[in-house]
């Protein structure tokens, strides 16, 4: 009896350090999306500063890249720059997309006078848009093929280097890599993502779940 309890507490013992093990270097709080091999919801939706709209549907044919964000998100001032100059030296090969939400336009457009601008940056004030991609905190980024399907999703600030490998997949979703991964891409890199509002860099990498009230 006590060599089969002996037995049984070895193997839950190993099945408990295998779990973890294998979740080592993991982000616990980290939810892989179920859009991804998915179409990429669509919606219309009114840049900001101006009386335009951009809808996702009329940009079937090249890869989108759409980046989730908040003038409140430390980790966003740092990525900006990166998307920023990425979007200048793969256009018109690439459409960048900004979405917003959580936030309010006055303090959107001082934040984009201030830092710059080379891609729409569009207004889901009611938050819509990110309920309908699952978006659990800023900066998240998703990938879309030219075919209107999701091929990757990025917690966190991107650097130059994995923008670009993940926008040469997304493009290698339809058509093979095309010559995008060969793209320069200049910008800084981002380095944190944080839970709460600020307006300087944090310089250690933090998670952000959520936005402040308006």
């Amino acid at each position: 009896m006590n060599r089969t309890v002996l037995l049984i507490g070895i193997a839950i013992t190993a099945v408990v350090v295998a779990v973890l093990f294998l979740g080592l270097g993991k982000d616990p709080q980290h939810l892989d999306s179920q859009l991804i091999g998915r179409p990429a919801p669509l919606f219309s939706l009114k840049q900001a500063g101006a009386d335009a709209t951009t809808d996702l549907s009329q940009l079937r044919g090249k890869p989108v890249v759409i980046n989730f964000w908040a003038t409140w998100c430390v980790p966003c001032y740092q990525e900006h720059p990166v998307l920023v100059e990425a979007a200048r030296e793969m256009s018109p090969q690439v459409q960048f997309i900004g979405v917003v939400f959580n936030d309010k336009e006055p303090n959107i457009l001082q934040f984009l006078r201030e830092h710059g601008q080379s891609y729409p940056t569009l207004l889901d004030d009611e938050g819509k848009t990110a309920i309908a991609y699952g978006v659990g905190g800023v900066p998240e980024t998703f990938f879309v093929s030219p075919n209107g399907t999701v091929v990757e999703k990025f917690e966190g600030p991107l650097s130059p280097e994995r923008l670009q490998q993940l926008v040469a997949k997304a493009a290698a979703g339809d058509r093979g890599r095309a010559g995008l991964d060969s793209l320069p891409i200049t910008a800084r890199p981002g380095s944190t993502r944080r839970q709460t509002a600020g307006l300087q860099p944090a310089p250690q990498a933090t998670t952000t779940t959520a936005g402040p009230a308006l």
